[in-house]
């Protein structure tokens, strides 16, 4: 149509093109895209992450030690995303990672290959030092080999993992150190002496209030039981005010009493 060869495709051809889906070339290059994005920015503030000074959770997520510092800080100011949304309630729940650079580049110390999103990253609790996944498998070690600080493979964090496998076991992993009550980083975790302590003290309250209320019933059956004139008064405080009223009016006419003998 129109002498040049062409032709004008029909409107069903235009809506099924519309509607295919995705190559896997084209949903790789989504990952990476997104992947690269994680690598580069905070996972709270969405400020450009400074890998000198970079923190991650327990998912393997990364942010800027600053930005999760001032999120946990009490402000009057509410703040869209906080440390606590995402898991964090305290520095222990992060740990502070140790990248190696090689030029104006971060690399691995073992492998030598470029931190990033095209490289399969992983670091260590407790230590934090970060190594290419490929080359902490390659060696088989027990102990970091920048430190020489001693792991296990539970403690072995892909970084923005992506797999569920990975996931679910980073997942496990946390359960389990609750459970202990340890933090990411094999600290103690404080939040759940608190609540511990917390509940020991209401315990602690309870009991108290219970005594009290036995030593106050106690006392005013005890009232009532001493002083005849108030047995046909049902109500065990009403009747501890009449027997203090009746007491103090014994007590005046007793004064009395003696007062006439004396003149």
């Amino acid at each position: 149509m129109g002498n040049d060869g062409g032709s004008i495709p029909k409107r069903r051809e235009l809506v099924k093109d519309a509607a295919r889906a995705p190559t896997i070339s084209e949903l790789k290059a989504t990952a990476l895209e997104s992947l690269g994005h994680a690598w580069t920015h905070c996972a709270l503030s969405g400020a450009p992450i400074d890998l000198a000074s970079v923190v991650s959770d327990w998912r393997g997520r990364l942010y800027n030690y600053e930005s999760v510092l001032n999120g946990l800080v009490p402000s009057d100011e509410p703040a869209e995303t906080t440390p606590a949304s995402l898991g964090i309630r305290s520095l222990r729940d992060v740990a502070k990672l140790q990248f190696s650079k090689t030029g104006d580049k971060w690399t691995c110390p073992i492998s030598m290959k470029e931190m990033g999103p095209k490289t399969k990253a992983v670091y260590l609790i407790p230590c934090g030092h970060v190594f290419a996944e490929v080359a902490i498998k390659e060696i088989q070690e027990k102990a970091c080999p920048e430190c020489a600080e001693a792991f296990t493979q539970e403690n072995i964090i892909p970084i923005l993992p992506t797999t569920p496998a990975e996931l679910d076991r980073l997942a496990k992993r946390m359960e389990e150190l609750r459970a202990a009550g340890q933090t990411h980083t094999l600290k103690k975790d404080k939040s759940e002496k608190k609540k511990k302590r917390k509940a020991d003290d209401a315990k602690d309250d309870d009991a108290d209030k219970a005594k009290l209320k036995k030593r106050t019933h106690g006392g005013e059956n005890a009232a009532k039981k001493d002083d005849p004139r108030t047995n046909g008064i049902n109500n065990s405080l009403a009747a501890s005010l009449t027997a203090r009223v009746l007491a103090e009016q014994d007590e005046r006419n007793k004064r009395r009493k003696m007062a006439a003998v004396k003149t």
